[in-house]
């Protein structure tokens, strides 16, 4: 049978429909050494979009064929240097686009409604003693502002729309949508009151939401992030939400996962979660079930489902 590297971990389920096809081996339980001894018969490598493929194991893989990514994101895989030796890659969109559409209208619920901080109140006892807690925000007629209008970014639009948004976006190309275009970045964010990242990570992308975006969505605005950590400048942003140039932040992303700065943390403006926008049960088994599909056709036929545009 083939050979499949496993980095960055696998369900049961995934580990038993590829062990029908091929032997499976698990990165984390090997090392350079090992793969050094048993690179050539390896062909194929599942992974995720977090961990991708680091640019010193896909070298190290003469016979190497095709990368099946779990995750929409892929970022962490170098696909140019995979179209430069014929390497495919596939990974899972579509099937979590409503999840983690649903995701960012959780985050924007939270920091409009201050979820966590009248779940706080009920539960200190501050209602019984002080009274009422203090007014929220209305949700209602807000513009909102989307940076990355692919397919998790239009099930975004589409879920919000029953709150009679004006919907605005920021993409590298114009789309046949009807929403409104901005080719700035900046002049968008200071038209809006929500700024939502879902853009691709990369190097493209990385820091594009920085100290002036911020600036421009200014202190009344809600920043959501259900990209990459890689898009927000953090600094800037800690920065912004500690001095109140920006109202509030609902984060499922941060630069260096799982570490979250203590600033952050302590902030009272921020709704956070451990990047979690697709980890629902349904979900994961769907992104399960395409990534080894993917690598079962090709390994049958040659040919994928999902492979990424490049």
């Amino acid at each position: 049978m083939p050979d499949v590297l496993v980095i960055g971990g696998a369900t049961e389920a995934m580990l038993a429909r590829m062990s029908e096809k091929f032997t499976v081996h698990k990165w984390a339980e090997h090392d350079m050494d090992w793969l050094e001894e048993n690179a050539e018969k390896i062909t194929h490598v599942v992974t995720n979009g977090h961990d991708g493929v680091r640019p010193e194991i896909m070298a190290a893989l003469p016979n190497l064929q095709m990368i099946s990514c779990y995750g929409v994101g892929y970022d962490a895989i170098d696909t140019t240097e995979a179209v430069r030796r014929g390497i495919m890659v596939t990974h899972t969109p579509g099937v979590l686009n409503d999840e983690v559409a649903t995701t960012a209208v959780m985050l924007v619920l939270a920091c409009y409604r201050e979820l966590l901080r009248d779940d706080a109140y009920v539960r200190s006892g501050e209602w019984e003693k002080k009274g009422s807690a203090p007014l929220t925000r209305s949700l209602e007629n807000q513009t909102i502002g989307i940076l990355g209008l692919g397919r998790i970014g239009q099930a975004i639009a589409t879920k919000l729309a029953p709150w009679n948004p004006t919907t605005v976006y920021h993409s590298r190309t114009k789309k046949d949508v009807p929403y409104t275009y901005y080719d700035n970045l900046e002049a968008m964010a200071a038209d809006s009151d929500i700024l939502i990242c879902i853009t691709p990570g990369g190097a493209e992308t990385r820091k594009i939401v920085n100290a002036e975006v911020l600036a421009a969505l200014g202190p009344k605005g809600t920043l959501i992030n259900v990209a990459r950590g890689s898009v927000v400048d953090e600094t800037a942003l800690i920065d912004a939400l500690q001095s109140g140039k920006l109202g509030w932040a609902g984060l499922d992303v941060f630069e260096q996962e799982p570490k979250v700065p203590q600033a952050l943390r302590d902030l009272p403006n921020t709704v956070l979660l451990p990047h979690v926008g697709s980890a629902t049960v349904e979900t994961r088994t769907a992104m399960a079930n395409l990534t080894v599909e993917n690598l079962l056709q090709h390994l049958e036929t040659g040919t994928v489902a999902t492979p990424v545009p490049e």
